[in-house]
């Protein structure tokens, strides 16, 4: 069998489904602090994939398609499966059908990701993506952790935190890709480098503990932006009948 280049970003989207799988194994054994981290370890692999992709020149259609089977099992599967045993689980009928809604509008919005994918490389999202969803999930276990779960007040805001989540990732929200750190990029968006450096820092300094927030920021900005968009187009499409009827008197 002939090993290829195109083999490197390959294991490492494989390497980030069975990280997904772990995760869902450790959950039902009511791990939920290590299956959070393997959601973690999973998105990491998953940026290192494109990462390699790049380098090695090998994107390809297949890349595209393992990759958001592996997002399903990661990003969707396996934080849906945690938030249902962590809490849900006590709400029963619905704690099941609430739960399953970061699977089944991951599952969407990756599909809907693929049809209209055009090229490699792309500037933005629209709708907020799975593992961002899945990570804003994870950090707020992980900030509210206390024993083997979450604390009595935190869990309270986890419902209203997995449907908003949900439905962002089949909005038309647009949220930003990750900076490519080359030089064209360097110079036509410079700022968004230096916020991710600055985040970074951030969340290694704290620990772990703002990466949350910054998700929660990240997340807030990306819905301000859109609703400022609307704004704009709504108020441009009046302008014009502002001037017919200043015109007419």
């Amino acid at each position: 069998m002939k090993i290829t280049r195109a083999v490197v970003p390959s294991l490492f989207t494989v390497l980030n489904m069975f990280c997904g799988f772990l995760s869902i194994t450790k959950s039902s054994e009511r791990d939920f602090e290590t299956a959070c981290w393997f959601i973690i370890i999973a998105s990491i692999f998953d940026s290192l994939d494109g990462l390699m992709a790049r380098l090695t020149k090998t994107s390809s259609e297949f890349g595209v398609e393992i990759d958001s089977l592996s997002d399903v099992v990661s990003f969707g599967v396996a934080p849906a499966f945690l938030v249902y045993q962590i809490s849900l689980f006590k709400f029963e009928v619905w704690g099941i059908l609430i739960s399953s809604l970061l699977m089944i509008m991951g599952g969407i919005r990756l599909a809907r990701f693929n049809v209209q994918l055009v090229g490699f490389d792309k500037d933005y999202f629209t709708g907020l993506p799975i593992p961002a969803s899945a990570l804003f999930i994870v950090t707020f276990i992980l900030n509210y952790f206390d024993g083997n779960a979450i604390s009595l007040i935190a869990e309270k805001f986890l419902i209203p935190i997995v449907i908003l989540s949900s439905l962002l990732m089949v909005s038309k929200v647009k949220y930003e890709t990750m900076p490519k750190f080359n030089r064209q990029d360097s110079r036509q968006r410079p700022l968004k480098i230096i916020g991710f450096i600055a985040a970074a820092i951030l969340i290694i300094f704290s620990k772990g503990k703002a990466a949350f927030y910054i998700l929660t920021a990240a997340i807030l900005l990306g819905v301000f932006r859109h609703l400022i968009s609307i704004y704009k187009t709504e108020h441009l499409a009046e302008k014009p009948e502002e001037d017919v009827s200043s015109l007419d008197t």
